[in-house]
């Protein structure tokens, strides 16, 4: 891996004296950070706390540990070469699963990133169709044309996207714009880390959505780095939450490892998309726990101490908390029997899935033209009569 420049050496290449560097600010763009539940799970602010029902908690909390171990073990099987480069969500399941819990279901559509299985799970995609999709056999719905973390389920209304960062922002923008020229009641989120807000498709896509006022929420995964680039290398900005206001629209920043404040902040703004009142840029403030990629190595670029100190804020033993010593919904025994479970489920998905075969050859020639022409016709009967 190439090792990140340092401060003084960008200087130092782009010719930037320290003065031009550090200039000074003379207005102070504060937004204030959402947070409702705190790390020790406890309720930092009652009169924010969304009514939610014990049942509906407990699925989200069940779905976040069920990422968090189906996470888990794909990067053993990685690690034991029966599944390419995987990319982690650990640490990240409340802002996905919070975000989805926000959306109409069977309505809303989900323009996702490569690190979003949290969002798929809470969508009702099921533990052995993701895995399918993963390892790419005959049964992934994307017939192994796709990296493994590249997410479609149009039943699920989650769309299909390419891995260069901010690549689907304009896509959930104009698919938006297309919807309510048609009078489809609907709303799209789109998400994306703190490194796709550089890059040109974010900004297009924000002075798109703010100029027509987009039934559109842009959900930022601040994770704090952009592979081994840290937030404060990146941008000038004080949050990545105030980029909305240049665009003429709301940008909101929350505690991405609090799944009230991340649910809460993104119903208000689906629910002001829908109203025709124009996007929101909702900023979850979180930490990817684990390496950028199973081609990566964290220890490069950060601290082991910065770590350990985000490991505390984990938004799924938060969450637990909160169930168990405030909602008295949760108990040890109940954890234990869950954990189990998951197990279960995802050993034995795992399993079914490595034994299906991968898929056909002449899957290569279907879905890409309506009719399919002469030359790949004669590509076809090649291959079959081989």
């Amino acid at each position: 891996m190439v090792r990140p420049l340092a401060q003084t050496e960008l200087r130092s290449i782009l010719n930037v004296e320290e003065s031009q560097a550090k200039p000074e600010q003379n207005t102070d763009h504060s937004i204030e950070l959402v947070q409702i539940l705190k790390p020790d799970g406890t309720v930092k602010d009652g009169t924010r706390l969304p009514e939610l029902s014990d049942d509906t908690l407990l699925v989200a909390y069940k779905n976040m540990q069920l990422v968090r171990a189906l996470d888990d073990k794909l990067v053993s099987l990685q690690r034991q070469g029966r599944l390419g480069t995987y990319v982690s969500c650990a640490g990240q399941e409340a802002s996905q699963v919070g975000a989805v819990m926000a959306l109409a279901k069977g309505k809303d559509w989900i323009f996702p990133m490569y690190r979003d299985m949290g969002m798929i799970v809470q969508a009702g995609v099921s533990i052995g169709d993701l895995v399918n999709r993963m390892l790419g056999n005959a049964e992934d719905i994307a017939k192994g044309r796709d990296l493994p973390n590249l997410f479609a389920w149009r039943e699920k209304k989650i769309v299909s996207f390419a891995a260069p960062i901010a690549s689907q922002v304009p896509l959930a923008v104009g698919f938006a714009m297309a919807a309510r020229s048609k009078k489809d009641d609907l709303v799209t989120i789109t998400s994306f880390g703190d490194g796709a807000t550089s890059s040109s498709e974010f900004h297009v896509a924000m002075n798109f959505a703010g100029v027509y006022k987009s039934p559109t929420v842009f959900v930022c995964e601040n994770n704090q780095y952009a592979i081994s680039v840290p937030v404060a290398k990146q941008t000038a900005s004080k949050t990545l939450a105030l980029k909305a206001h240049a665009y003429g629209f709301e940008g909101v920043l929350v505690d991405g490892n609090d799944l009230f404040a991340v649910y809460s902040e993104m119903k208000r703004a689906v629910e002001k998309a829908r109203s025709g009142c124009g996007p929101t840029l909702v900023e979850c403030l979180t930490y990817r726990l684990a390496a950028h990629s199973t081609a990566d190595d964290w220890k490069r670029y950060r601290e082991s101490d910065e770590v350990k100190e985000w490991t505390a804020k984990d938004p799924n033993t938060r969450l637990r908390k909160y169930l168990q010593e405030t909602r008295k919904a949760w108990s040890d025994e109940k954890e234990e029997s869950m954990k189990k479970e998951i197990d279960s489920v995802v050993g034995q998905a795992i399993v079914n899935s490595e034994k299906i075969p991968p898929p056909p050859v002449e899957t290569l020639f279907e879905d890409v033209f309506k009719e399919m022409p002469a030359a790949l016709k004669s590509s076809l009967r090649e291959i079959a009569s081989e």
